[in-house]
């Protein structure tokens, strides 16, 4: 099966740096390998946004911090928005 593509907004790469210094790479890259396989996999769970965001997605990294991301079916590209607290 083909992997999802991975697109990175200016923010999300913004957000990379504190996420590295922070020490939370591990969970993000964890979360970002699971969504080139299958953005839709249950686990670790993903609630669907609302409001604003909706037609977003978002997996807790930690208790704080959370990875925002758009899913483009026909392209098949996960677009990651952030990767940081959204309360900042």
């Amino acid at each position: 099966m083909d992997e999802w593509q991975l697109l990175f907004t200016k923010q999300a790469v913004k957000d990379a740096r504190k996420v590295a210094s922070s020490g939370l790479s591990k969970q993000v890259n964890q979360i970002l390998d699971i969504l080139k396989e299958n953005p839709y996999a249950p686990y670790p769970p993903y609630e669907k946004l609302t409001g604003d965001l909706q037609n977003f997605y978002s997996r807790r990294i930690n208790i704080q911090h959370r990875l925002v991301y758009q899913i483009l079916e026909k392209e098949k590209t996960v677009k990651i928005i952030r990767m940081w607290t959204h309360y900042e």
